[in-house]
């Protein structure tokens, strides 16, 4: 079984690693020592979410936050090569959620939300910000979970006209769509750069949008013969294109 990841900001973990030990305190420190329970010898990983880990092993416990660890040596892990980009729209209730829990779980290195013309949900003042809050909390826990060292970026709300400069800077830019006629199982992929995946809403996305996303260099590609939830499409494809990619090996 894999040592439990916490995150630590860099400058921590970096003096931590210089000093070959680190005190993990306040929220992290508090799961460590009174959720997870774990006390000396047992080994753990930190990391600031952005590539710098270490390996590490609890040196001792004390009260009820605070984890005494015994660092080694930093590595740094490079960003996904291609870099695998998902334009989400916006899903009903909290399906945004398991979007972003499932895509950071899989291995998509952005996550853009996107307001889409047929979304029912609508991110505008204090409830937008707080959505974008949680879908970033997510996506770190998620990438706690999964033991990621870098964790997906989640991008702020971005309109229809805001995609396109993304979408004609890809190395491939693809668009999910039932009635696209090449399937993304097919579908060439560049050795190195971006690739730019766009799931829809549950309405469909418009030919308006189609039209503008074909403009910027992004083409329709069915998935399977099956229709997925806007929550789960995201998951699958990428699952897909990291599996071909390489990056999976």
């Amino acid at each position: 079984m894999t040592a439990p990841l916490f995150v630590v900001d860099t400058q921590a973990l970096e003096a931590g690693a210089a000093a070959g030990e680190l005190l993990l305190e306040g929220a992290e420190g508090r799961h460590a020592v009174s959720v997870r329970r774990l006390r000396a010898g047992e080994a753990v990983t930190l990391t600031d979410g952005v590539g710098t880990s270490a390996e590490g092993v609890v040196a001792a416990a004390e009260g009820k936050d605070q984890l005494h660890v015994t660092l080694g040596e930093l590595s740094h892990e490079a960003e996904g090569d291609p870099r695998l980009v998902v334009v989400q729209a916006l899903p009903k209730g909290d399906r945004g959620e398991l979007a972003v829990e499932t895509m950071t779980e899989t291995g998509v290195d952005v996550i853009v939300p996107w307001a889409a013309s047929r979304c029912v949900t609508q991110w505008k003042g204090p409830r937008g910000e707080k959505s974008l809050a949680k879908w970033r909390a997510t996506a770190r826990e998620a990438g706690k979970q999964s033991r990621r060292r870098r964790f997906p970026e989640v991008r702020g709300l971005a309109s229809t006209a805001e995609l396109a400069p993304l979408l004609a800077q890809a190395e491939l830019a693809a668009v999910l769509h039932e009635e696209g006629s090449a399937p993304l199982a097919t579908v060439a992929l560049p050795s190195a750069g971006t690739v730019v995946l766009v799931v829809g809403p549950e309405g469909g996305v418009s030919e308006r949008e189609l039209a503008l996303f074909a403009e910027a260099g992004a083409q329709p590609h069915r998935l399977g013969p099956s229709v997925l939830r806007t929550s789960t499409a995201g998951t699958a494809a990428a699952a897909l294109l990291l599996g071909r990619s390489g990056r999976w090996s």
